[in-house]
């Protein structure tokens, strides 16, 4: 350490000064700045304490390295807790905006819960006054001080406000409307406006509403219209009119079908159907077909429209094809009984018409209804059968086979399972052999017969089928020709009278 101080003043002070060619001596002060001389004379003295003070520097630059850090990260820090708060109060301002909107909803909602509890209770306070008037008019019974116009007031109010509210329907019959209505039907009064107003009324309390449909029953309203039809005095058509579509309304509901049979209305409903007296319009007249198919669903009530000639009537209206669907629909529920059937059966011409159904109607609801009465009739009775064969049945029925929609192939097949049976029993018995088997059995021989007795009776049976089989598939080629629109010439094929001539019973859709 001696030594480095030493060697460091040495150079310093015992060095002498050059000279230059100019005689003027160099200065030493000239070539270091006050500043500069202090460090060196203290880095002289203190050998070793130029690298402490470097390290003096360097602690210096870490502490104003660390000082800008803190100070960038507390900028940094600042900053992003100045940005969390904006966030949060724009947060806060817009959570606060939802409660107030959730607030004016729930207001808003308890607003029109208001509104429509009073409206309620309006209508509510509006019914028991109408239905108030109309108990108060019915119970004075007289026309003093314009009771009448007030029952028609009533009665007319309460027909539009059961027009198309269903809870006002049933409301007013709570409230107890209909005895009032009811109680109008025959009123002393005799008028008119009166009673239509007061039927109409009860048409439409009964609209979609069972209850009231057997309310206005238990009531008597039946037998007070039948009474009021079957005046003396003639009465008016609209009055006829609001009866029937009573009549209609009431019978839909099944505990009333055996009361209203058993009234005597079927007669009155059959009368308007007929329109003998040309009074009845269309809309009385289809509201009294409805009405008869929904009596007639009642079994019982088959009898009581047998009393009547519906079904001669049923079968010459036939061919109209506004209410073909609803005649076959009654026609299917009264064949279901015995009685009926035979009284169908009995009606002249009855199955050339049913079997005309099946050529010129393309509905496949008329095809089925017309092959479920057809079928039931050749199932019960033999007589029927032959009838029908003779109507020319095979060939629309195979047509139906091959055109008509399931449930009409379904029935088809098995009205010509019925008639193959008859086939065979007739070829059995124009034999003159035992008519016992039902139908013609191919490969055996039968008891008691001969070789040669038995290969005549299967000859005579195959060519009855086969001349059947080729006569319906015929037939039904120049059907399914002219629906077709071909032209009138039209000649099966060689190849189609092949199939026919070759065909046998086996080829049928059974």
């Amino acid at each position: 350490m001696a030594k480095c101080h030493r060697n460091n003043i040495g150079s310093l002070i015992h060095d002498p000064p050059p000279t230059t060619s100019s005689g003027y001596h160099f200065r030493l002060w000239s070539t270091f700045s006050r500043s500069a001389f202090r460090r060196k004379i203290l880095n002289a003295v203190s050998c070793g304490g130029s690298s402490r003070y470097r390290h003096e520097l360097r602690e210096e630059e870490k502490e104003e390295r660390s000082y800008v850090t803190v100070t960038t990260e507390k900028k940094s820090t600042v900053k992003a807790n100045t940005i969390a708060a904006a966030l949060n109060g724009a947060a806060f301002e817009e959570k606060g905006k939802k409660s107030e909107k959730l607030c004016d909803l729930l207001n808003l909602a308890e607003v029109e819960a208001d509104v429509e509890t009073k409206m309620k209770e309006e209508a509510l306070d509006a019914l028991k006054r109408v239905v108030g008037e109309l108990q108060a008019a019915a119970a004075r019974g007289d026309d003093e001080g314009g009771e009448c116009r007030k029952k028609i007031a009533a009665a007319s109010e309460v027909r539009l406000l059961a027009k198309e509210d269903p809870e006002a329907r049933v409301t007013l019959a709570m409230l107890g409307a209909i005895p009032p209505l009811v109680s109008m039907i025959d009123d002393e009064s005799r008028d008119a406006d009166a009673r239509i107003a007061s039927l109409y009324a009860l048409l439409n309390l009964g609209i979609g509403n069972d209850a009231n449909k057997a309310a206005i029953v238990k009531a008597g309203a039946v037998h007070k219209m039948l009474k009021l039809i079957e005046s003396p005095n003639t009465p008016d058509q609209s009055i006829a009119e609001a009866v029937v579509a009573n009549f209609l309304g009431l019978s839909a509901l099944d505990s009333n079908k055996p009361i209203i049979g058993s009234s005597g209305a079927i007669i009155f409903l059959v009368k308007t159907l007929q329109n003998l007296d040309e009074t009845s319009s269309s809309q009385a007249r289809e509201d009294a077909l409805r009405a008869l198919y929904n009596l007639s669903i009642y079994q019982p009530n088959v009898s009581f429209i047998l009393e009547t000639d519906l079904i001669t009537y049923l079968l010459n209206t036939l061919g109209d094809m506004e209410v073909s669907e609803r005649i076959l629909a009654i026609l299917s529920n009264i064949v279901a009984v015995p009685e009926g059937r035979k009284a169908i059966s009995s009606v002249c011409d009855a199955f050339p018409v049913l079997v005309d159904v099946l050529n010129w109607t393309d509905s496949p609801g008329c095809q089925e209804k017309a092959t479920y009465i057809l079928m039931l009739m050749a199932h019960k009775g033999y007589g029927d059968r032959q009838a029908m064969i003779e109507a020319g049945i095979e060939s629309s029925l195979l047509e139906l086979t091959l055109l008509g929609s399931a449930l009409s192939q379904k029935r088809a097949s098995r009205i010509l399972e019925c008639l193959r049976v008859d086939k065979g029993k007739q070829v059995l018995d124009s034999t003159g052999s035992c008519g016992a088997l039902s139908a013609p059995i191919y490969g055996t021989r039968s008891n008691g017969l001969d070789h040669e007795e038995s290969d005549l009776m299967m000859s005579e049976e195959r060519k009855a089928v086969k001349q059947l089989v080729q006569q319906s598939l015929q037939n039904n080629m120049k059907r399914i020709a002219k629906r077709a629109n071909l032209p009138q010439e039209f000649v099966p094929s060689e190849h189609f009278k092949s199939l026919s001539i070759s065909s046998t019973s086996k080829s049928l859709p059974f």
